[in-house]
């Protein structure tokens, strides 16, 4: 045990954790890492942990990639990896973070009886608590309330919806209207230009709002069924160019490549993200439907290197096989060498909590 671990534990340290959840590509990561430059900036000590049902996340890199320590819990969703969750955050210690950002995989609901209510009854020494953020995409949002959708998809984010402590709509310094959420007031953020952040954090960290103040009532077989529509896909990859390029040359048209080729298979596009990391620099490349305009972020201006790393991640609702072979043929598209050191592509196993507590804790 080292020094800053022996300080920790005598000074009774209680990091607070701060849920964040929302749909696939709600903009969870970016508010993190905005978020986290504004404590850094007021002296605040901040960590991340990312969850996914897979590994090689793109989430974990990006956030570690604007220097915010990062930890993960993959193989499955926070409610059923709780302790990995809690041994993550404990593994942060050394650190000492004062809030660590704990953001939910983006098909997952039922936060709060099976992650916030077990940290209030049994690791209230260890954490405190935040209420638990729901941030929502307006263009998913309006996407989610046309009749024709997928009734499945619409079952998880009005779920998401339904048992949040607080909703932010994100992006919104790129919409001018959003379509209304029943139940609830959102507020509104962005990450780009830092509107409405700072605000946010003040509440959620002062304490006036109770943590995971709802229990939702939900149907697991139905929550089963709707996240099984996904196909998810992980994939790490390490690339020689033929002629040296810059990230952004690489990660712009494999993410194009891919969009293309899923929507020609009438595959739905939930979260698509490309990262791509050379010895000159990095960029991050996302979608979060069919024919979106792609969200750039990093290092665009880095100069042209032949070897590059790339991380993969892509969420559709369609079959674990198309969506391989798609990203299979995209990848041997690259001018270059291609090794491919690792892809997971499956449909997520039905929801199993570690433990659910079917009442608020106070």
């Amino acid at each position: 045990m080292n020094h800053r671990e022996t300080k920790a534990q005598d000074q009774g340290f209680r990091p607070t954790i701060v849920p964040i959840g929302g749909f696939l590509g709600a903009g969870k990561t970016s508010l993190i890492v905005a978020a986290a430059r504004i404590l850094q900036a007021r002296g605040v000590r901040v960590a991340a942990v990312l969850n996914d049902q897979g590994g090689d996340l793109v989430d974990t890199s990006f956030v570690e990639a604007n220097d915010i320590l990062a930890g993960q819990v993959v193989g499955g969703c926070f409610c059923c990896r709780l302790s990995d969750l809690i041994y993550a955050a404990e593994a942060l210690h050394g650190y000492m973070p004062e809030v660590i950002f704990a953001e939910a995989v983006g098909s997952c609901t039922d936060i709060s009886a099976t992650v916030m209510q077990p940290l209030k009854l049994d690791y209230a020494a260890q954490f405190r608590v935040a209420p638990y953020t729901v941030v929502v995409d307006p263009e998913i949002a309006r996407r989610f309330r046309d009749p024709n959708l997928d009734p499945g998809l619409s079952f998880l984010f009005d779920k998401q919806i339904e048992e949040a402590d607080l909703v932010c709509f994100t992006k919104a310094d790129r919409y001018t209207e959003f379509p209304p959420l029943p139940g609830c007031s959102p507020r509104f953020l962005s990450a780009q230009t830092g509107d409405g952040i700072a605000a946010w954090l003040d509440d959620v960290l002062s304490g006036k709002f109770p943590p995971g103040a709802k229990i939702l009532e939900i149907d697991y077989e139905r929550y089963a069924r709707a996240e099984a529509e996904l196909a998810w896909l992980n994939c790490s990859a390490t690339v020689e160019l033929a002629s040296p390029a810059s990230p952004a040359s690489v990660a712009g048209p494999l993410i194009e490549g891919i969009e293309a080729a899923l929507t020609a298979k009438d595959f739905m596009i939930a979260h698509l993200k490309v990262m791509d990391q050379s010895p000159e620099g990095w960029v991050k490349a996302s979608i979060v439907c069919n024919g979106g305009e792609p969200s750039v972020q990093g290092i665009l201006d880095a100069s042209p290197a032949v070897a590059h790393q790339i991380l993969l991640n892509a969420r559709v609702a369609g079959s674990p096989d198309g969506l391989r072979a798609a990203v299979e043929a995209q990848l041997a598209a690259i001018p270059g060498t291609v090794e491919v050191r690792s892809m997971q592509c499956f449909s997520p196993s039905p929801p199993k909590p570690q433990k659910r507590v079917d009442y608020v804790v106070t």
